[in-house]
């Protein structure tokens, strides 16, 4: 979260009220959140493509709607960084270089092991974006505005997945595991057992 700004991406300018130093770290910050969210509609994606199984359908529809907002969310955390005097870098190279995640590990698997990796991710997600909001809203209102709306819209797309994760007494068969290929794993061998 806390990456330094790189002295071509300071903005010579930023909004009225913020000093120049104060838009840096928003941009620093909204750069982060760039990364996470091109990463994730990706991720969404990859999901949607490579899913199958019983649950296929479901998973594969419920889905699109959440790549087409992660999209608009990019779109506007980018159009926020240039409001700021900065340059928003949406380029893979750029992206891979400066991440601090590895990419999703689940290949062609069964719509519940996805969900079960699924679940880790938007867990990475909202909590990088949570210490953004608390970053942006010690500067900026606006900036805090924009993603708090889209801290509630993720924390929903979760609430999605892991409703199909939980079982009937409120545990999530993801609990307590630290990867996405172990989630993918237990998520699947709890589905089994409660299908047989």
């Amino acid at each position: 979260m806390a990456r330094s700004t790189r002295a071509a991406d300071r903005p010579a300018y930023t909004v009225p009220g913020l000093t120049t130093a104060q838009g840096a770290e928003l941009i620093t910050a909204l750069q982060g959140r760039l990364h996470a969210l091109n990463d994730l509609h990706l991720t969404l994606k990859h999901i949607h493509w490579n899913v199958v199984g019983p649950h296929f359908i479901a998973v594969h529809e419920m889905l699109d709607p959440q790549v087409d907002r992660v999209r608009e969310m990019a779109d506007d955390v980018a159009e926020r960084i240039a409001t700021l005097g900065g340059v928003a870098h949406g380029t893979p190279g750029r992206l891979v270089a400066e991440r601090d995640w590895d990419d999703y590990a689940v290949g062609r698997a069964d719509a519940i092991a996805h969900l079960g990796a699924l679940d880790l991710v938007y867990t990475g997600v909202i909590t990088d974006l949570r210490a953004a909001v608390k970053q942006a809203g010690d500067v900026d209102p606006a900036t805090e505005d924009l993603l708090i709306e889209q801290l509630r819209d993720l924390e929903q797309y979760q609430w999605f997945v892991r409703a199909h994760l939980e079982s009937s007494s409120g545990t999530l068969a993801t609990a307590g595991v630290p990867t996405e290929e172990r989630a993918a794993k237990k998520a699947a061998r709890k589905s089994a057992r409660a299908a047989g």
